[in-house]
């Protein structure tokens, strides 16, 4: 039993090791996305390969084709808080995000955006309004390209799928990998979903709170981009997975399924 035990151990270790460098690493780029650097690129994802096979979770050793490595660029833009005061649920979400901590640990409540929108120094309550109208609008405009670069990825692991489990020339040894990359690949795109629903509750609740504190016209302005990000935010949750966490093939997380998303294979 020791034995065995040992090289979880390591794994466990080597990916602590790296924590401390990597929760300075939540840093975000252009268009949303993480900034590209060596933490990012090569560290994060060793770092939660080793984390996520030390908790038994599903963790493939293969490469990442040029659309995954884009969807978990796309992704980082929803799973990061949607306030730049949230400093330490962002440093959640960045470690969640490179798997070295599990998705469900990030959770957030729907109250800190609104904390944190009416925390900081504005000219007036306009520009409250104005930037919670800006936030929705540039989750509404980034749904779209995640969507379909998460279309083409659940595409690809079909057909990956269907080679691994028919083909005569695949290798035993690459049968669990593969899976474990389809595991991985739809996880991501449940808690894509999860979070902008998570995003939409709190542009909802701070919305309400800012016209009870602060009543402006510029309220209909904003509620008409959440509106939007809504509608866009429907197909997103509703496209068909293959299925692997259990759920019912054809659609992600919609309406009616309250099913927790986690990271587990």
């Amino acid at each position: 039993m020791i034995r065995r035990s040992r090289p979880v151990n390591r794994l466990a270790a080597r990916a602590g090791a790296l924590t401390l460098l990597l929760a300075a690493g939540a840093c975000t780029g252009d268009l949303g996305r993480p900034r590209q650097d060596i933490v990012s690129q090569l560290l994060a994802p060793q770092a939660g390969f080793w984390a996520a096979t030390a908790r038994g979770e599903a963790a493939s050793h293969f490469r990442f084709t040029d659309d995954e490595e884009q969807l978990r660029d796309r992704a980082w833009r929803f799973v990061m808080p949607g306030h730049e005061r949230s400093v330490f649920q962002a440093e959640t979400a960045a470690l969640a995000h490179a798997r070295i901590l599990p998705a469900q640990l990030h959770l957030g409540y729907r109250a800190e955006y609104f904390q944190a929108l009416t925390g900081g120094s504005f000219a007036s309550q306009a520009s409250r309004y104005a930037r919670l109208a800006e936030d929705a609008n540039a989750d509404r405009i980034l749904i779209g390209p995640f969507r379909a670069n998460a279309m083409r990825v659940v595409a690809a692991d079909r057909v990956r799928m269907r080679a691994a489990e028919t083909s005569p020339d695949v290798a035993p040894s690459q049968v669990d990998p593969a899976f474990a990359r389809v595991v991985e690949n739809e996880g991501l795109i449940l808690w894509v979903c999860e979070r902008v629903g998570f995003r939409i509750e709190s542009y909802r609740y701070a919305l309400a709170n800012l016209v009870v504190e602060m009543p402006s016209r510029e309220a209909i302005r904003a509620e008409r981009a959440i509106m939007a990000l809504e509608a866009e935010a429907g197909p997103l949750c509703k496209m068909p997975l293959i299925g692997v966490f259990g759920g019912e093939r054809g659609g992600a997380a919609g309406e009616g399924d309250k099913r927790p998303v986690t990271y587990k294979g």
